[in-house]
């Protein structure tokens, strides 16, 4: 009865042996996973600082700076503002001449939709 007892005891400290290097490796497979993750994470923010970059200066070499873009459309809208005015100047005396005659050049007739009954 003692080799049992011992055999099962030898059994018990075997299994929790084992539980223990289970545990050991489950320990060491997270450790594993979630410095491969951080590295993953830190792989594609280098990937997207580069594709950053490489964006502003596509940016900067075909359009220009920002400030560059707006100057030139405040200035290309300037100039049609002014092209406008000088079309208003140009033809506000007729316009207020033809508006004019037909407000004083009034023709009483009856509307197409009166009838005589």
């Amino acid at each position: 009865m003692a080799s049992q007892t011992h055999g099962i005891q030898q059994l018990l400290a075997a299994e929790k042996r084992a539980a223990e290097k289970v545990s050991e490796a489950r320990k060491r497979k997270a450790k594993r996973l979630k410095q491969a993750k951080e590295e993953a994470q830190d792989e594609v923010e280098k990937y997207r600082q580069e594709r950053e970059r490489q964006f502003k200066e596509f940016e900067a070499k075909h359009m220009g700076t920002r400030e560059g873009v707006a100057a030139k459309i405040d200035a290309e809208t300037r100039i049609k503002i002014d092209e406008m005015n000088k079309m208003v100047q140009t033809q506000k005396e007729a316009v207020i001449k033809d508006v004019l005659n037909l407000v004083y050049d009034i023709k009483p007739e009856l509307h197409i939709n009166y009838r005589v009954v």
